[in-house]
């Protein structure tokens, strides 16, 4: 469904503007209070090769061919890691498997000492191509040393994050990549995404370059530091990031299944062009944070699972050669609030991440809520909230185009409950049949990047 955000029946109304408008505010004032400090990508639209100079033949560190960099994979940091708050991790290598969208020739990582309340100090680390899946062992001649400024040793003070040099590797479409820390001193706690929804590994001692994984012994299905791999590409153009809550983290998916609908959109758009269709070039990185709000953080300082509108400028805006952004966010707004949500700020927080994505000449894919019927927190009175947010977006007073997933995944004979199928048995969050159906319900022309202009 592609109506757009100016095609529908004018413009918003007074009092979703000066809802609009304190909202801007609050949020501007408090993402600067909050993330002083944070280091992000700017976001830049950059064309180029891996530092090093003139290429020579056999050095994994010499430039590729000329390329952009975008996204290939992400993930939010969403808190510190419980159980991990005294040492951290200190004298192990951590192995995150993460997977890919775009492929390229070469790599950069970006790690996380978000909510760190010590530095974090990282001596080695490393990426390969895995060998395959459920491995910690890397492809044969795949393994390359990272290194931050030239130097193998970065520390990442508390609230920070750091970005590696560019390193030349062979990165796959749509497959897996093993990016491995070391840290030999306490810093806690872990900044990590919880539900990763993929096995990674955990060796004691130094083994960042360790091919075998023999000494991966250790495993775990978090992510820990590592919130970003991007890529320098010949066949993607730009990223696509999908800011998200948990049906978007894909927390009722398959592990090791890479089924999260983003990764199924991913797979659809490359398969696509794949058949000659003149679809834009995009990795799609995933921003989904289970249980995220629009409008409200969770607790602590920085807040561990920030709003939408909070985390917009690090989550989405930060990331690499941004073109596109989905939102799919709004049912926790209606189900955490203790009494009846009001939906005329969830779509006001809905404005405002577009006012601040047109500001950046981003385009806003905006998606439907889907039905929870029957899910332990459903009432009338939040079934008549969804339905009239669902009616704005539909409207085209929102987004510049909509995915409706309402319309898609819900029973046709009780529209206010997903259709079995696609029902994870929760009544909430989609099957693995269920988030393919997601992706399918995505026009992929409306991935064709650029805000619309203002009149």
């Amino acid at each position: 469904m592609t109506r757009g955000r100016d095609g529908g029946a004018g413009a918003p109304p007074a009092k979703h503007r000066a809802l609009l408008a304190a909202v801007v505010a609050a949020v501007v004032a408090l993402s600067a209070a909050i993330y002083v400090g944070a280091a992000a990508d700017d976001g830049t639209r950059s064309r180029g090769t891996l530092a090093g100079g003139p290429a020579r033949d056999g050095d994994p560190a010499a430039p590729a061919s000329t390329g952009t960099w975008v996204g290939s994979w992400a993930a939010s940091p969403v808190g510190g890691e419980p159980g991990t708050e005294l040492t951290g991790l200190a004298g192990r290598s951590v192995r995150n498997v993460v997977h890919t969208s775009a492929g390229g020739t070469g790599a950069r990582v970006t790690l996380s000492n978000l909510y760190g309340q010590s530095p974090l100090t990282v001596t080695h680390a490393s990426i390969a191509v895995s060998a395959g899946s459920g491995t910690a062992a890397a492809l044969a001649g795949t393994m390359r040393p990272l290194t931050f400024t030239g130097d193998p040793t970065v520390v990442v003070p508390p609230g920070g994050q750091v970005t590696s040099d560019a390193v030349r590797v062979p990165v796959p479409q749509d497959g897996d990549v093993l990016v491995t820390t070391y840290s030999p001193v306490a810093s806690g706690p872990v900044t990590y995404h919880r539900h990763a929804r993929q096995v990674s590994y955990v060796a004691d001692g130094e083994h960042t370059r360790d091919t075998t994984g023999t000494p991966y012994t250790g495993r775990s299905t978090v992510w820990r530091y590592l919130t970003a791999l991007d890529v320098l590409s010949d066949e993607s153009d730009g990223t696509v990031v999908v800011l998200g809550d948990s049906l978007t983290d894909g927390i009722t998916s398959t592990t090791g299944g890479n089924n999260r609908w983003p990764d199924v959109l991913s797979d659809r758009l490359r398969e696509a062009l794949a058949d000659g269709r003149d679809l834009p070039r995009h990795g799609v990185v995933n921003a989904g944070i289970s249980g995220n709000q629009i409008l409200a953080d969770g607790l602590g300082r920085p807040p561990e699972n920030p709003s939408g509108l909070n985390r917009f400028g690090r989550d989405v805006l930060g990331r690499t050669n941004v073109e596109v952004v989905v939102v799919a966010l709004g049912v926790n707004d209606i189900l955490r609030r203790p009494g009846t949500a009001d939906p005329d700020r969830i779509v006001a927080g809905m404005n405002a991440l577009v006012e601040r994505a047109h500001a950046r000449g981003l385009k806003v894919v905006g998606a439907t809520l889907m039905p929870f019927g029957g899910h332990r927190g459903h009432t009338d009175a939040r079934e008549a909230v969804r339905q009239r947010v669902n009616a704005e977006i539909r409207a085209g007073r929102v987004f510049d185009a909509v995915v409706d997933f309402d319309e898609a995944l819900r029973d046709p004979y009780d529209p206010r409950r997903l259709r079995s199928d696609y029902d994870s048995g929760d009544h909430l969050h989609p099957s693995d049949k269920g988030y393919a159906r997601m992706a399918e319900a995505f026009d992929l022309d409306d991935l064709e990047g650029g805000a619309p202009a203002q009149l």
